[in-house]
């Protein structure tokens, strides 16, 4: 498959905006505290943009996509963590952190809560597979 100068020039440009509307949804979403799956997947689309502009091959030497499935499983153990460890402090399932009448820390405007570390992992988990699954398709052509 051979693309021209401009596909190339417009997908090289769109990588760094596609990634920071996808952190800024990441982190403030729709409403906050952010959106996990839509940040994964758009951050996916920028990166398929790459292999559909460049190539498999040229994509995989210059990005570390070959940590894909570690994303996903790091993100899993963060989405695990959130979710289970109230269990084991007696409280119910996905009880967040700090409680209701509790200041949460900030960071700027972001609010460090445990919400944020599960949308992390949710993002994670999703940008990972996405990725092992264009890279396992781009495999096979």
């Amino acid at each position: 498959m051979s693309t021209t100068v401009l596909t190339r020039l417009v997908a090289r440009l769109l990588l760094l905006p596609v990634l920071i509307t996808a952190l800024a949804i990441l982190v403030k979403g729709y409403v906050n505290p952010g959106d996990g799956f839509s940040a994964g997947v758009i951050a996916a689309v920028g990166i398929l943009l790459q292999y559909v502009a460049f190539g498999f091959r040229t994509v995989e030497r210059r990005l570390p996509l070959r940590f894909a499935p570690l994303l996903s499983l790091t993100g899993l153990l963060l989405a695990l963590l959130v979710a289970f460890l109230p269990v084991l402090r007696g409280a119910p399932l996905l009880t967040h952190w700090p409680p209701a009448n509790v200041e949460p820390v900030h960071l700027g405007s972001l609010e460090l809560i445990t919400a944020m570390a599960f949308d992390v992992g949710v993002f994670l988990i999703v940008f990972g597979f996405s990725l092992g699954v264009i890279g396992a398709i781009a495999h096979t052509w």
